[in-house]
């Protein structure tokens, strides 16, 4: 099938939201400074498949498409399956993420990314010479603990939230090392509020964070995490400072 110029904003849309954040970096190696290594309390949500509905606007268009997520943790490992599909063309963006639970929390192994169309990209976590490596290009960062990458990271921060939700206060800033398809550097969220939001069709007390902006990036990140559903993600919206956004809602919850 051919990619036509409706698709590829879809497709930049879904990458954006599911896992987060598509982040050009350069390639010099992160300072001490910029490669957080904290050990937090951790405990990991139930097993579940979450099921969401994604709204955007890329490049003028109007767009919708669901995505479909599978997070599985027990017996000292997870996994986090994350597909993204849009009418007519079917599935446009698969990732996936797996690993151990360590002291840290969520340990990735293997990170892969899965765009239409185009051939696979995987960051590997190498435990055993503590290296970071990816299947594109030469740079390699070091493992110190604590690193994610972007699929896992919503899944840490629940983690992280849901073992001590009383240090989540407004305010607070929650720095980590996230590796991308390429390369990586750290993440800051910070927490906004408890709102009340709406998804699968019922009101939500959620906790606002948003990710602070990278240098030389405007766009912004918006996760929200409910305390009364596990500290299951239930929303996050990615906006661009020309005004696109994408909004990927929790539809349906389901746990294993």
């Amino acid at each position: 099938m051919q990619i036509t110029s409706t698709m590829r904003p879809l497709i930049a849309a879904a990458a954006a939201c599911v896992a987060l954040t598509a982040t050009t970096l350069g390639s010099a190696h992160a300072a001490d400074t910029d490669h957080p290594s904290v050990k937090r309390a951790f405990s990991a949500p139930p097993s579940a498949d979450l099921n969401f509905a994604i709204k955007a606007r890329q490049h003028g268009l109007t767009l919708n498409g669901t995505a479909a997520v599978q997070w599985r943790a027990g017996d000292g490992k997870y996994a986090i399956v994350a597909e993204s599909r849009a009418p007519i063309f079917g599935k446009i963006l698969d990732t996936r993420s797996e690993g151990v639970i360590d002291d840290y929390g969520l340990a990735p192994v293997a990170f892969m990314e899965k765009r239409f169309r185009k051939d696979p990209t995987t960051a590997t976590f190498k435990r055993d010479t503590k290296t970071i490596s990816f299947s594109v290009g030469d740079e390699t960062y070091p493992i110190k603990g604590g690193e994610q990458d972007r699929v896992s990271i919503q899944w840490q921060l629940a983690a992280n939230a849901r073992a001590a939700p009383e240090k989540f206060k407004p305010g607070s800033e929650w720095a980590y090392f996230v590796t991308a398809r390429r390369n990586a550097e750290q993440w800051v969220f910070k927490v906004v509020n408890t709102e009340t939001i709406t998804a699968g069709g019922s009101e939500i007390s959620a906790l606002h964070l948003v990710r602070l902006p990278l240098d030389g990036d405007d766009s912004k990140v918006d996760l929200w995490l409910a305390p009364t559903m596990d500290w299951y993600p239930v929303r996050v919206v990615f906006k661009d400072s020309d005004g696109d956004y994408v909004d990927q809602t929790l539809d349906k919850l389901t746990k294993k």
